[in-house]
């Protein structure tokens, strides 16, 4: 199977390409822009494209959201002229205002701000004019390289000593850039045998968690595993926000559609934070024995 990935040094993006290589079955056309022509997409006449998220949309200029919305429409003009699958990865972020129970797949996001209602024109494009598309809403990514690779700008902050600031009243569920590839590999090789389930999915990890826990979680995995590598790092505060003064905002997405379409399962993002701090200390110590 042959898959063309837009914008590059995205975090998923890289995390595709690492997923590729441990694979035989796969075969990987990486493309630094962030939108695509028919023409060259003939070209390449991958069996599939995917577009990587937008990431943090709410609190991404408007002019960027508008761009990333264009950039699809123009890729969706694309795949409709060369019969080519779509694959749009989204941000739970659209959901603006959450939900009290977990959010299913045929929920569509209704959020207030001008921006977002242009993304999600474009998810109304895409399902009313090509069939052959998945729709992919993910939880935040994590990941330790790539552009939006939230938990290497945390280590980052952290160890510069700087202080951290994240909500502590908006709950929802971590995802692992590598487990996310993982998924979306499986989901298209299934679809490029003929299992034809299109449509929208939730793709997230397991056990809400407020932005504040997850930083302190990685702030304690990171201190201990600096102590056992002999460092004494005076690690950057925390600091928890909150914007919910009422209740707290939950924007936790139902997986079960992707479970029952396709046999894919939630990683947790506690063991997938662990294995990330594990990869990163390794590298460490091999930077510093070099």
């Amino acid at each position: 199977m042959r898959l063309l990935i837009l914008d590059a040094g995205h975090c998923l993006s890289l995390a595709l390409a690492r997923e590729a290589n441990r694979r035989s079955d796969t075969r990987l056309m990486i493309e630094e822009r962030q939108a695509i022509s028919a023409e060259a997409l003939a070209e390449l006449a991958p069996d599939a494209l995917v577009i990587p998220p937008l990431a943090r949309p709410i609190s991404a200029e408007p002019a960027a959201v508008v761009a990333h919305a264009e950039a699809v429409e123009a890729c969706l003009e694309a795949c409709r002229a060369t019969h080519t699958p779509l694959v749009w990865c989204v941000s739970d972020q659209l959901y603006e205002d959450g939900h009290d129970a977990p959010i299913d797949e045929h929920v569509i996001p209704a959020p207030r701000d001008e921006s977002l209602r242009r993304l999600i024109q474009v998810g109304d494009r895409i399902r009313q004019q090509y069939a052959e598309h998945l729709i992919v809403r993910l939880g935040p990514l994590f990941a330790l390289d790539g552009a939006s690779a939230w938990l290497s700008e945390l280590i980052d902050s952290l160890l510069a000593g700087d202080e951290v600031r994240v909500a502590e009243d908006v709950i929802f569920c971590p995802t692992s850039a590598d487990a996310a590839a993982m998924a979306l590999l499986g989901m298209l090789h299934q679809q490029h045998c003929g299992a034809k389930a299109w449509g929208a999915y939730h793709l997230a990890g397991t056990e809400p968690v407020s932005g504040y826990t997850f930083a302190s979680m990685v702030r304690t995995q990171l201190a201990t595993r600096l102590e056992g590598l002999g460092e004494q790092v005076e690690l950057g505060p925390l600091k928890a926000l909150n914007h919910h003064h009422d209740q707290p905002l939950r924007r936790v997405l139902n997986c079960r559609r992707v479970l029952e379409a396709f046999g894919v399962h939630q990683k947790p993002w506690r063991l997938e934070v662990g294995r990330m701090l594990d990869t990163w200390c390794h590298g460490r110590s091999a930077g510093e024995a070099s």
